[in-house]
């Protein structure tokens, strides 16, 4: 059991982001390197345009690295195909669905479809997955509902309903908690490490909700202007990689509280 749960599921090696234009590139990150094991909750921190959903793109096949690799399960990204993909990893995007006119049953249901035969019949396994999903995320009550009658915070729910449906390792979310008040913020963090602790699935998002995350997460990767940084947040703490992300003159880092004041 120990060496299961400390197998690397997600790794990167040199990685370099950005995008290529006429064989010029534009570097928007390099040299990034972490590994993460099956059951963590690792959060992506960093500035506004430092790169963090260039980054996602990249892990999760939507974009190619500039250089260096990515591998799931110690297999290159690029050597799945986007069958094999989809059974591997699960994305949750900041945009809202295509059509909100789906009920959440329906909105939820579609996790499935890298499982289902070529009519989109459900299964006995998709019905149990998917009403797994509706628990874990509390969303049981909505099934009924059209999407385009939730809140910001109950459609948030349903995308990872839908993510957990979908059954996959590792679950990617490019900032959760976008548009959410306070109090929904810190719920949907508090969900994400219920998922990941219960479910043992991987589990890496970004955030702008740094405070929330140093306190909730096993693992932090943390994007500043020319350097990636790696660890346990308390780690990273003591060696004051935090201290990097914002204009010294603007916002101070407590070390202490693991908070984020501004300078009077």
């Amino acid at each position: 059991m120990a060496s299961e749960e400390r197998h690397i599921i997600l790794e990167t090696q040199d990685l370099s982001v950005g995008y290529s234009n006429k064989k010029v590139d534009s570097v928007i990150a390099q040299k990034i390197n972490f590994s993460i094991v099956k059951g963590e909750l690792v959060g992506l921190v960093g500035a506004n345009g430092i790169g963090k959903s260039t980054l996602l793109r990249t892990l999760t096949g939507m974009q190619n690295p500039l250089s260096g690799e990515v591998f799931l399960n110690e297999k290159k990204i690029k050597e799945y195909s986007s069958f094999q993909l989809a059974t591997q990893l699960s994305v949750v995007l900041t945009e809202a669905p295509a059509s909100k006119n789906l009920s959440v049953l329906e909105m939820i249901s579609l996790g499935r479809q890298p499982y289902t035969n070529w009519i989109g019949s459900l299964s006995d396994e998709d019905q149990k997955a998917i009403h797994f999903a509706l628990e874990a995320t509390e969303t049981t009550s909505l099934a009924h509902r059209k999407c385009f009658e939730l809140s910001d915070g109950q459609m948030q729910r349903v995308a990872i309903a839908r993510a957990l449906a979908q059954d996959t390792p590792i679950i990617i979310l490019d900032e959760p908690t976008t548009h959410l008040d306070i109090y929904h913020r810190a719920y949907v963090l508090k969900l994400l490490k219920k998922l990941a602790t219960e479910t043992r699935k991987t589990i890496f998002f970004s955030t702008h909700e740094i405070d929330l995350a140093i306190q909730l997460t096993d693992k932090m990767l943390v994007m500043a202007k020319n350097e990636t940084y790696f660890g346990e947040p308390c780690k990273l703490i003591e060696a004051r990689r935090f201290d990097a992300l914002f204009p010294k003159e603007t916002i101070d880092f407590d070390g202490k509280t693991g908070r984020f004041t501004i300078r009077k």
